[in-house]
């Protein structure tokens, strides 16, 4: 059994019903939060909700792009626990396109999961956090939020927004006792990557720029967010994490190693 560092504790995950944020979910819930899982998916989420069960999990349908919707997953959570103490913005969509072919429709879909439901979270968590006393955000941006990638504007141009967005947070928020951080993950093996299969050798060339040769799993990425909402972090405000296997602490640049021996 984990420790109970989160006992008494209420979080909320928008997208939690797969990926990063169920795996969050089970993390958090396994040390003790009430978690309210945000997401779109009403059959994996009401599935998660009742696996983790103890009458510490619900689900709660969220169009996180609809910022009544993220107010009522806040109110949904403040009402049934009493009160929140941790906000994880995970849900997000990719993108893959030129500019000049890139829709209108397309951008502003992914500038709307991926960014302004991260403001509309902070916007409906901060009152609840003041009158709680404190509590911590953590929004997940992306590698790709700290360095372009091609064919990806949309979502380079959202998750950068995240990163400023979430240091803005925490200076605005530090003297009430919020702390505001930002995750950014590089490959990681969830259902936004599933698609890569249907394209040869990809996973493998996308492997190769990694220096540590894989993707990264979920609970990787989730032991991380878990970390920066404990007390263990408590002095950690307004950083940006890579949590990437070194992707963004290489150049680009050949591996040499593997043409001079």
């Amino acid at each position: 059994m984990e420790t109970q560092i989160f006992a008494g504790r209420t979080a909320v995950v928008t997208g939690g019903a797969s990926g990063i944020g169920a795996a969050l979910a089970r993390k958090l819930h396994g040390q003790g939060a009430a978690v309210v899982i945000g997401d779109l998916d009403a059959g994996k989420g009401e599935e998660l909700a009742a696996a983790l069960g103890n009458g510490r999990a619900l689900f709660h349908a969220t169009d996180v792009s609809d910022p009544g919707a993220v107010a009522a997953l806040i109110d949904r959570a403040v009402s049934a626990y009493g009160g929140l103490d941790m906000l994880f913005n995970n849900a997000g969509i990719g993108s893959f396109s030129r500019i000049e072919a890139l829709s209108v429709e397309d951008w502003r879909r992914v500038v709307a999961i991926n960014l302004d439901a991260v403001f509309y979270g902070l916007k409906a968590a901060i009152p609840a956090m003041k009158a709680r006393g404190g509590g911590s955000i953590v929004n997940t941006a992306s590698a790709s939020g700290m360095a372009a990638d091609f064919g990806f504007a949309a979502y380079n141009a959202a998750k950068a927004g995240v990163i400023n967005l979430t240091r803005t947070a925490a200076i605005d928020n530090a003297r009430y006792g919020i702390r505001v951080n930002a995750v950014c993950p590089g490959p990681v093996d969830t259902p936004i990557l599933s698609g890569i299969s249907s394209i040869p050798d990809l996973r493998a060339k996308w492997e190769d720029v990694v220096p540590m040769g894989r993707f990264a799993k979920p609970e990787e990425i989730a032991s991380v967010i878990a970390f920066l909402a404990s007390d263990a972090a408590s002095y950690v405000t307004g950083a940006i994490i890579p949590i990437d296997g070194g992707l963004t602490a290489h150049t680009g640049q050949p591996n040499l190693y593997r043409s001079i021996g």
